[in-house]
């Protein structure tokens, strides 16, 4: 299983022109991916530079028709125009799609930084092995403090998913609004988070979560990249074609899966050679079957 994240900067490239066709592009060129995970998706979203108030949402899903497309906006406005802006995350998958969640994240006031409303886009899709939970996200960037808040409610949401996948609800027969679908603890996270390896916010997404009050242990975050590189320094992904930002290179985009996939990581990998963003993607692989690792 293949799974691609990037930033797109709402099809912005380090060259400062919008063409969302090329973001697609640079897309297919990197290889066939089962879901796509994008960040800074704009649909008719005036003032953004570059841009057009393109529908990104809408040319991306009819660039990858064979894609079911998840959108989440963490901000939607009145354009002034009679009609809504909106700036999120979007998902595709090409494996069919279960349960959808669209968790608005926390942003505590902190007048001192600009800020926006950041979401986690969460998709319940059938891998080859079962039920997989597909996250993608943009953490704040100017504020640590609303950092540190998305990074705990990131955790929260792991820790609930887990404890729902052990201990799910009954079901009402007589309604079926209430019905549990299913909704593993196993899942994989990805996107911006605007944080480097090793930073107080790195470390703490992947602190271990607390055993609940009833027993049992919960499945909580694991970055890939040293589960296939080791300790080779991450691979940056900005600061590498000459974009506007930022003034060097390094790496603020990640994957990261539960601790149950661990075994199944198999490959993970930056795309340098694109200039289609400020970002660039990320490329991880799952085995269908996982691997020992003794």
């Amino acid at each position: 299983m293949r799974l691609l994240s990037w930033n797109i900067q709402w099809g912005r490239g380090a060259d400062g022109r919008v063409d969302l066709a090329r973001t697609a592009a640079a897309i297919r060129a990197a290889g066939a991916f089962d879901v796509i995970c994008l960040q800074e998706v704009a649909s008719n979203f005036p003032g953004l530079a570059g841009g057009a108030r393109e529908d990104a949402p809408a040319l991306l899903a009819a660039a990858f028709p064979e894609y079911e497309p998840v959108y989440g906006a963490g901000i939607d406005l009145p354009d002034g125009e009679g009609g809504r802006a909106r700036f999120g995350n979007l998902l595709l998958s090409r494996l069919p799609v279960g349960q959808i969640f669209r968790h608005l994240l926390p942003s505590p006031a902190d007048p001192e930084y600009p800020a926006m409303q950041r979401v986690c886009v969460e998709a319940v899709v059938q891998a080859p092995w079962g039920p997989l939970r597909v996250l993608t996200t943009h953490l704040e960037y100017y504020s640590t403090t609303q950092r540190r808040a998305q990074v705990e409610a990131l955790r929260a949401l792991q820790a609930e998913a887990a404890d729902l996948a052990a201990r799910p609800p009954a079901v009402k027969e007589s309604n079926p609004s209430f019905a549990a679908p299913p909704r593993p603890a196993a899942a994989v996270l990805c996107g911006d988070f605007n944080c480097e390896p090793g930073s107080v916010e790195h470390r703490a997404l992947q602190a271990p979560l607390a055993s609940p009050e009833w027993g049992g242990t919960r499945a909580s975050w694991l970055d890939a990249w040293p589960l296939v590189h080791g300790r080779t320094r991450h691979a940056p992904t900005v600061g590498l074609h000459g974009a506007e930002w930022p003034d060097r290179a390094y790496c603020c985009d990640f994957f990261f899966v539960t601790t149950d996939l661990a075994a199944r990581v198999r490959a993970l990998a930056v795309v340098a050679g694109t200039a289609a963003s400020d970002h660039q993607p990320v490329m991880l692989t799952l085995d269908d079957q996982p691997a020992s690792r003794a």
